[in-house]
């Protein structure tokens, strides 16, 4: 769950003249802003997590079991937010609308933490069946860890979901400070839980880290609410209830599909080896680094834009900007990925390999990031493309995309890991052939759709992105291998051997954009010292 920080005035359709172009970059930057907040605490807690517990069957349950809340909060609230939700609770734009605003909300709240309660009872009764389902390649051991895993993290999706309902209100109104402060709330958390139970639990503190952090997310997000009356209201039939659902429904069978894909994934993850699921989350770890204050950050600062241009039936302002969108994600992403590439070892030993994590657990997790690196950029361009079906109230469409991509994946996935003895990687592999294929059917629906990007910069973008990371493998592969060479000690050592290349590679990459004449990049610089400056 991606939280994104944002601007306090309305979004306006503009009368002429370029779509929001400021605006886009603009929200961009300040949601990436929250994201590098919320990543830099993830770092620390990966460390924290990786040095405490190590890789092991114990921990590859657990990272198998923290994909329950994930699947159900998206299968009952995150798959709405941006598909139904957001786009629906945009609508309550003026002071006049304010009191039904708040019953809406009330509705929302109320409801959903009823149908929420009721699922948590029944994972927690069906926890022995569910261990198996997720991991039947375990010994009983391990499914009897599984199953104690599961009962103390589920109650977090209750915490979670009223959690996204509130973030999507937020979001509606264009006010994303406080979900801004969520994330990186949620991974302290972690990490101050993880730090207290470690020693005293093992493994079970990390379930219940989830369910405390889950509620400092929703804590911070709170006083967002201020000047908002709610009240219980069990309101069922009220007319935006039809809608959300109505809007939803095409997506739920595609987040179903999606849900037994990560179910069948992590099984045939725990039929390799038993560390497995924990070297691929590691892995999984490293590429949403960059997804997330990109991809994510994006594409939530122009949903709101897009919904409205597609209200006022403008489609070249629509075009306009995602393409804009688009541009900037590449502008980020390429270079992000190239700079994965060249520093991923030594990332990974600067993050993990602490404590219980060995040299051993690194060098398998190299090998992931390496595969998983294939999938990144069209993951990256994927995101908006989705937003922007969204936006045009269309669920059906990503849906059949996103069923037909799973699909390969299960056809891909056990081919590689079995019968080509693969292993683990195999499923990793797999997972970059489902996200590029996700990715360029999604770009030829929108071609059907709307005649493509032609001329709107997209394609020349990812040329100059690709051109101007040159410097970036050059001066950070380089630097990288002087440094390995030179007698620097312990962990302050290994952070110049990551740190002192990171930013070389950076410096080259931002002189070779402004070579090349990227000026979205020098937007986006703009947009964030503006924001440090009023803050």
């Amino acid at each position: 769950m991606t939280q994104i920080p944002g601007v306090d005035e309305p979004l306006e359709v503009m009368p002429s003249g370029a779509p929001g172009t400021g605006s886009v970059a603009r929200d961009a930057a300040i949601n990436s802003a929250g994201n590098i907040a919320s990543r830099l605490l993830g770092l620390v807690r990966e460390a924290v997590i990786a040095g405490s517990f190590g890789a092991s069957g114990a921990t590859s349950a657990f990272d198998a079991v923290s994909a329950v809340p994930k699947m159900v909060y998206e299968l009952l609230v995150g798959g709405m937010l941006s598909s139904a939700l957001v786009p629906v609770l945009s609508e309550y734009t003026t002071p006049q609308q304010e009191q039904e605003r708040d019953h809406v909300l009330s509705v929302l709240f109320t409801l959903w933490a009823v149908v929420l309660i009721v699922v948590v009872l029944l994972l927690e009764i069906g926890a022995p069946w569910i261990a198996p389902a997720l991991v039947g390649g375990f010994d009983p051991e391990l499914l009897a860890t599984t199953t104690l895993l599961i009962r103390l993290i589920v109650p977090s999706i209750l915490i979670y979901g009223l959690s996204g309902i509130l973030q999507a209100f937020h979001y509606a109104r264009k006010r994303f400070a406080y979900p801004a402060l969520g994330a990186p709330a949620h991974n302290l958390g972690v990490i101050v839980a993880v730090l207290l139970l470690a020693t005293r639990l093992g493994v079970p503190a990390l379930s219940l880290a989830i369910v405390i952090a889950a509620l400092t997310q929703l804590a911070v997000q709170l006083p967002g609410l201020g000047g908002v009356r709610l009240r219980p209201s069990l309101d069922w039939r009220h007319p935006v209830i039809r809608r959300l659902l109505v809007l939803y429904a095409p997506v739920v069978l595609s987040i179903v599909v999606q849900n037994v894909g990560v179910i069948i994934d992590r099984n045939l993850a725990s039929r390799t080896i038993a560390e497995a699921i924990t070297y691929m989350n590691k892995a999984t770890f490293l590429i949403q680094l960059p997804l997330g204050p990109v991809s994510m950050a994006i594409s939530l600062a122009v949903l709101p834009t897009l919904s409205q241009l597609d209200a006022a039936r403008d489609d070249t302002r629509f075009k306009a900007t995602l393409a804009r969108g688009l541009r900037l994600v590449l502008a980020v992403i390429i270079p992000a990925g190239v700079g994965l590439a060249v520093l991923g070892r030594p990332i990974i030993e600067l993050i993990y390999e602490h404590g219980a994590y060995t040299a051993g657990d690194t060098a398998q997790t190299v090998r992931a990031l390496q595969l998983y690196l294939i999938g990144l950029p069209f993951a990256a361009i994927d995101l908006p493309l989705v937003f922007s079906f969204y936006a045009q109230k269309d669920t059906v469409r990503p849906v059949l995309v996103g069923i037909a991509t799973v699909l390969l994946y299960l056809l891909v996935a056990p081919t590689l890991a079995f019968a080509l003895n693969w292993g683990f990687y195999g499923l990793v592999a797999a997972n970059s052939v489902q996200l590029t294929a996700h990715a360029f059917i999604m770009l030829w629906l929108f071609r059907r759709r709307y005649g493509g990007l032609a001329g709107l910069g997209v394609g020349t973008m990812a040329l100059k992105a690709l051109a101007g990371s040159a410097p970036v493998a050059l001066l950070a592969g380089g630097s990288y291998l002087v440094l390995r060479g030179l007698p620097l000690a312990g962990f302050l050592g290994e952070a110049i051997r990551v740190g002192v290349p990171i930013l070389l590679g950076g410096g080259g990459y931002v002189l070779a954009a402004r070579w090349l004449g990227m000026a979205e990049l020098e937007e986006l610089w703009t947009a964030i010292r503006r924001k440090l400056i009023a803050r």
